[in-house]
Formats: C-alpha cells, sequence, structure tokens
C-alpha cells in the first residue's frame, strides 16, 4: 500500500520482500507502522495527529530507562554524600552503558581503590547499586512511538500529561502496547532527511533548480568507485569506523549490494556470525562468478542465496524457521516478535523445543538445528528488516551521489543538520577540504543563519557561534537585511540589543573581521559597550545609543596557537589549520601522517597520532576498544587490546589527542594499527619553564566531541 500511494520508493515485490509478516492466517496483532521523516516535519505529524484523533485517543509510548553503571554512581553515590569530585570522576571513568553491577570493578580501578572500598559508603555504593542494576530509573518518553484507540486511552491504559503542552504519555511500553493490540505508529525524525532537503534547496538556490532524486539512476559508476574506496564520511549509514572497513571488503556495485551492506553491521548479524563469511563469500563471488556459497542445510538456499549463505535480515528468520523446521507464518512471526524484545534471548530459548521437533520432522540433524538455531539467538541482539535496509540503501545511494555532484551543498546542509551521524562538524569540513571544497569563517556581512554556500565554498552561519544563541543571531541577520550593514562595534550592539559577552563570542569566532579592528582590541571595546537596560513594568528593552567603545590599548597580535583554538573554541571547527597542525612538532620523531600510513609495510612497528573522532568498544567485540584518530592529512583505525585499555583506561575514554605507538595490520586494503602503548598529545610549550600547561587545558575543552563509546550525534 506504501508503495502503490507513492509513500515509499521500495517494490516490494521487484525487491523480494517477504510479506508474510503481515499477511498470514495466523496474524494476531496489528502491526506496527513504522515512518521516517525530517525532524522538522515530525514535529507537526505528532500535532496533527493529536488533532485528528484527539487528544485523548493519542498518546505517546513510555520508555523505561534502567539504572546503568555511570546513572547508578552518580544517583547512588549523591544519595550517600560520598565527595562530589570522586563520584564524578568515576562516573567518567566508567562504561556509562556499562551493568549498574559492575560498579565494584570501577571502584578498584580507580586510584586507591581498594582503601576506598574499605569505607562502610563505598562498599554501600558497589552494593546498592548491584542491586539497582536493571530497575527502572524514571518514566521515559520512546523516541518516536504513538498509539491510537478509538477509544479514549483513559479507560484502557494508565495515562500521564507529557512535559510538552497538549500531549500524554502512556504509561506502557512498546511491547506492551502490542501485546494490548494497539495501533503503534512510530514517527521517527531522521536528520539525513532533513539534510537532503536542505541540500536540495541550496543546490536550488544556487542553480536554479534542484535535482529529481528519485531519477538520478542508481548506477552511476563514479559515486559506487566512493563507496568501494569507504571514502563514505557524511554518507547516510555507511559512514562509520565499521562500515568503512566492510566496504573496503565486500565493495558493493549495485543497490542491492547496498541493502544488504546496510544491514550487515548490526548487532544480530555481527553476533550471529554473518559478517566474515559474507566477506569471504562476497571476495570468492568477485573471483569466479559462478561460486556457489556453502549452505548450513540444503534447505536453506532458496531463503539465503541472496545473502550468500548468511542471515542478514530480520525476515530471514522467519524464513529460515519456516523451511529448516516447518513453522507456519504466524509461528515464524512469533519467534520475530521473540528478537524484537528486550531479553529475547530467554523468549527464543523457549521456542528452542519447538524448532527442534520441526526440524526432525524434515530429518535435519540436531547439530545442524542446533547450529542454525544459536545463529538465530545471536541474530536476536539486532537486525534489520529488509524493507528497512532497503529504504535506507536508497538514502545512501542518494547522499552519496549529492556529496559526488554536489560537495558544497551537501557540506552545508550536514552543517545544518548537526547534532547527527558519525563524524563533529569540524571532520566533515576537514574531508570536504580534502576533496577541494574550501569552507569560509562567520562573516558579519555575509552570513546567514544557517551555512550556506558562496561561490563554490561553504559560508558558516551565525548559528554555529557559540554564546550567541539562535535568536540572537537570527535577529542580526534580519537586522542587517531590514536596515543595511552594520558600521561597528556599537552599531551592531546598539541596532540588535546583543550583550557585550555575545558581540565578543563574535570576535573570537572571526565574525566581525570587516570592521577592519584586531580581535583582541575588538574583545577590550566589547567589554565596554552599554548592555540593553530592562524597561520598568515589562515594557521590553532599551537600546543602548550608539557611542563608540573606548579604544584598546596596544595589544599583542594572537599566534598561531592562540588563533587556532579561538576558532575551535568560538565554532567547533577550524577553517584553517587542523588541531594536530599545532601539535605536530612536539610529537616523538618520526611519527606517520594518515597519509605516510597508507605506504608503510605490513606488520612496520610505528607511531601515530591525531584528535579522536571515535571510541567504541562493541559487546561483540571481547572488550577491545575501536578509536579513530584523524589528523590533519585524514583518518587513522587503531585498535587496542583489552589490556591496553585498562593500563591507559583514562587516557582513552577522555584525552582527545593521542600519540599511538603500535603495529601496522594490513589485510587486503584494510588499514589498521594494533596499539602497543598509548600517551597523550601536547602542544609545544611556549613557556621556556612550562610549570603549567594552560594551552593543554584549552585544546581538551575546545576539541570537538568524539563518538564516545555508543553516543552518537542523531
Amino acid at each position: 500500500m506504501c508503495y502503490l500511494t507513492g509513500l515509499s520508493h521500495i517494490d516490494p515485490i521487484g525487491s523480494g520482500l517477504f510479506l508474510g509478516r503481515f499477511l498470514n492466517r495466523d496474524i494476531r496483532s496489528v502491526p506496527d507502522i513504522d515512518l521516517d521523516f525530517p525532524r522538522d516535519v515530525r514535529e507537526r505529524l505528532i500535532e496533527e495527529i493529536i488533532r485528528r484523533y484527539g487528544r485523548e485517543n493519542a498518546a505517546l509510548v513510555a520508555a523505561f530507562p534502567t539504572f546503568r553503571a555511570r546513572m547508578a554512581i552518580r544517583e547512588i553515590g549523591g544519595a550517600l554524600a560520598l565527595p562530589p569530585a570522586d563520584i564524578e570522576r568515576l562516573a567518567r571513568l566508567s562504561d556509562g552503558w556499562s551493568s549498574a553491577d559492575a560498579v565494584e570493578d570501577e571502584i578498584r580501578r580507580m586510584p586507591g581503590g581498594e582503601d576506598r572500598l574499605g569505607s562502610r559508603r563505598w562498599r554501600a555504593l558497589a552494593m546498592l547499586a548491584k542491586e539497582a542494576a536493571g530497575l527502572p530509573r524514571h518514566l521515559s518518553q520512546h523516541s518516536g512511538g504513538m498509539i491510537v484507540s478509538a477509544t479514549p486511552l483513559v479507560e484502557l491504559v494508565p495515562v500521564v500529561p507529557a512535559a510538552f503542552p497538549g500531549r500524554q504519555v502512556c504509561q506502557w511500553d512498546k511491547d506492551s502496547c502490542a501485546d494490548a493490540g494497539f495501533v503503534k505508529i512510530d514517527l521517527l525524525g531522521l536528520g539525513m532527511l532533513s539534510a537532503v532537503e536542505d541540500c536540495l534547496d541550496l543546490i536550488a538556490r544556487g542553480h536554479g533548480r534542484a535535482p529529481d532524486l528519485s531519477r538520478i539512476g542508481f548506477d552511476d559508476p563514479a559515486v559506487y568507485a566512493e563507496i568501494q574506496d569507504a571514502d563514505t564520511v557524511g554518507v547516510f549509514q555507511i559512514e562509520s569506523r565499521a562500515q568503512m572497513q566492510s566496504l573496503l571488503q565486500t565493495r558493493p556495485e549495485n543497490l542491492d549490494d547496498l541493502t544488504v551492506q546496510v544491514a550487515l553491521i548490526r548487532p544480530g548479524p555481527v553476533s550471529g556470525g554473518a559478517v566474515h563469511p559474507y566477506v569471504r563469500h562476497r571476495r570468492a563471488r568477485r573471483h569466479d562468478p559462478s561460486f556457489r556459497p556453502p549452505y548450513d542445510h540444503p534447505l536453506l538456499e532458496p531463503v539465503l542465496e541472496e545473502t550468500l549463505g548468511v542471515v542478514v535480515f530480520q525476515e530471514q528468520v522467519l524464513e529460515v524457521a519456516m523451511a529448516l523446521a516447518g513453522f507456519s507464518a504466524g509461528e515464524a512471526e512469533d519467534l520475530r516478535r521473540a528478537m524484537s524484545r528486550k531479553r529475547s534471548r530467554q523468549a527464543m530459548l523457549r521456542m528452542w523445543e519447538r524448532f527442534l521437533q520441526g526440524a526432525r520432522r524434515r530429518d535435519v540433524p540436531d547439530e545442524v538445528t542446533r547450529t542454525v538455531f544459536t545463529k538465530l539467538i545471536g541474530f536476536s541482539n539486532f537486525g534489520f528488516p529488509k524493507a528497512h535496509s532497503a529504504a535506507f540503501a536508497v538514502l545512501a545511494y542518494q547522499s552519496a551521489w549529492l556529496r559526488r555532484h554536489h560537495p558544497a551543498e551537501f557540506l552545508a546542509a550536514l552543517i545544518n543538520a548537526q547534532p547527527m551521524g558519525f563524524y563533529p562538524p569540524a571532520s566533515l569540513v576537514r574531508d570536504a577540504g580534502r576533496r577541494g571544497v574550501r569552507t569560509l569563517r562567520t562573516c558579519i556581512r555575509r552570513s546567514e543563519v544557517a551555512c550556506t554556500v558562496e561561490q563554490g565554498a561553504v559560508r558558516l552561519g551565525l548559528g554555529m557561534v557559540r554564546g550567541l544563541g539562535a535568536d540572537a543571531a537570527t535577529r542580526v541577520v534580519a537586522e542587517r537585511q531590514a536596515n543595511g550593514h552594520f558600521a561597528g562595534l556599537a552599531d551592531l550592539a546598539s541596532r540588535t540589543a546583543l550583550r557585550p559577552e555575545q558581540v565578543a563570542a563574535m570576535a573570537r569566532a572571526g565574525t566581525l573581521d570587516a570592521f577592519g579592528v584586531p580581535e583582541r582590541q575588538m574583545l577590550w571595546q566589547a567589554g565596554t559597550l552599554a548592555r540593553p537596560r530592562a524597561v520598568p513594568h515589562g515594557a521590553g528593552e532599551q537600546l543602548p545609543l550608539p557611542l563608540d567603545p573606548a579604544d584598546a590599548p596596544d595589544l599583542p597580535m594572537p599566534d598561531r596557537i592562540d588563533r587556532v583554538i579561538s576558532e575551535y573554541e568560538a565554532t567547533g571547527v577550524s577553517t584553517g589549520w587542523h588541531l594536530m597542525t599545532l601539535v605536530r612538532p612536539a610529537l616523538p620523531a618520526g611519527t606517520l601522517t594518515s597519509d605516510a600510513l597508507k605506504r608503510a609495510r605490513h606488520g612496520t612497528q610505528l607511531t601515530v597520532a591525531g584528535m579522536v573522532v571515535a571510541r567504541q568498544r562493541p559487546a561483540t567485540a571481547g572488550g577491545i576498544v575501536f578509536l579513530l584518530l584523524e589528523d590533519e592529512t585524514g583518518p587513522v583505525n587503531v585498535i587496542v587490546r583489552p589490556e591496553l585499555y585498562e593500563a591507559r583506561r583514562a587516557l582513552v575514554r577522555a584525552d582527545p589527542l593521542l600519540v599511538v605507538t603500535g603495529r601496522l595490520e594490513r589485510r587486503e586494503r584494510v588499514v589498521n594499527v594494533l596499539a602497543r602503548d598509548i600517551q597523550a598529545a601536547r602542544l609545544p610549550a611556549r613557556d621556556p619553564i612550562p610549570l603549567e600547561r594552560p594551552d593543554d587545558a584549552r585544546v581538551r575543552a575546545a576539541a570537538p566531541p568524539a563518538q564516545h563509546f555508543a553516543r552518537g550525534r542523531r
């Protein structure tokens, strides 16, 4: 229905989608409706659903965050009146997503941890955190779920007012709502859809018309060449470190390959043992087009042929159960529902006996049955439906096409859509720069609120200036458009009611360079500006008179270190030098850049350094930590073994600039550094007797935030 009405571009028949989940005689519940929209559209849709069906008949679905290590440390530690500084240090050093029953181990890892556990209050923290593990901490709101009912919801389910006026939240989670038979709609705000929409608007502004992404064709060799080379920074769904390393091996050639790729790097296929066999089979098929992948049993060949013998899509679990164990479509759907729920492993184990008996009736050996079912249990961690993957593959290709053919507009749109994706704006700007796209600083005479494209370059928007605020940025642009350019600091402050600290923030960002006054003199003068004053009886603000600010004394010009750090502090982005350019003179001799690493030989002992872009410790990786570093020439992938992570835990978790010594590992086109030692990178000391290192503290505060142990930007 969605395809026929134009809501979806995915042809279910042409794409070979499995329809048994929705069309079977045993169906007992209404399927969920999952819809992805640009972020701004999502809010309007929620309002429309409430308006159309009535506030009494529509509600948001609840979620119940449970106590994990970091939350337990802060909440219980505060209740026990433990020293706030120690509690915060312990919380920052802990794995935020680890279970709260691991708090005792986290305390032991602290300096003096064993002594602390000699205290009754610290032992109480460890004991109470273990008891709180897994308990709900508070009622929260599901990221996009709503339920709709013909009967007023208060007669069916407990509801409470939501934080947003005019909305309510039912006190059941998504699984309970599904069990009760509610119609559930997931309205998800997708950042990439917002970025693509903005990108098309920018293209239309610059070129007179925007391309129709539904008609671009999905077979551009240049686009697939970049995807196969893992040149995908900023591309939807295939930009992460793990996806990039997989792309170098799987080398997708068409939209069907991309559909598999989107679903492949997920916890389900990873823990189900699908990734490495799929990569091997892709490599074999590439070398020999007649290659036939092995199957655990011949009955599975029709089901798993398109994914080369492994389970990648959620629907394949249903098809495997039907083919191997003779499940009906309804029984297979029960298996799928068990997979999609919290603690689904236990639910799936209860179905083992039914699966085993069904496979025996088809003369499947018990050992094969056990192997297949074990893979399905692993897949229960989380997997994509093929329909979901196919839709995401289309968006992934469209974003890759825009990145290839309209790189400036795509970069501006990505920055405007932040926070989202895997990379901070600083990394997006650096990647675009390597592909020839210039980025210009904010400018009081040319910048709009959002980023725009100016003669093929990206002009940063005033909304990026930290400390200015969206309302003030909008006010500045509106005043400039209505009454012309600003003559100077006093004119700017008097016409826009900016506070002195907001003017100073713009000066630090380089926004006011057009006034022709050195930055430090502008900062001095900004401090002498009059503040807007509130008018009595709530009648608004009295604007300051446009009096010239006081003359500044002669002040030294900032050096390169100050300018670069100030730019990161002011906007989170450097349009000139990379942070590693400042650090490089102080690095150990022979430290290689990312570019030089490409030419190093397998097994070479070497040293690399970079700014941390991502820290990841997947549950499926046996305690291994993956770091993605970035220097002025490109990215560096680092593998940190568990013992080194424990030895350098504080550095790995918190320091933004790292020096890594280790061995180069090169497998086909995948290059990693297996770390042997990790140290913090420091700026060159400007003081001949550096008793303190204020520059290092500024860098740590100003460095762009990394993707940190599964906390993303979407």
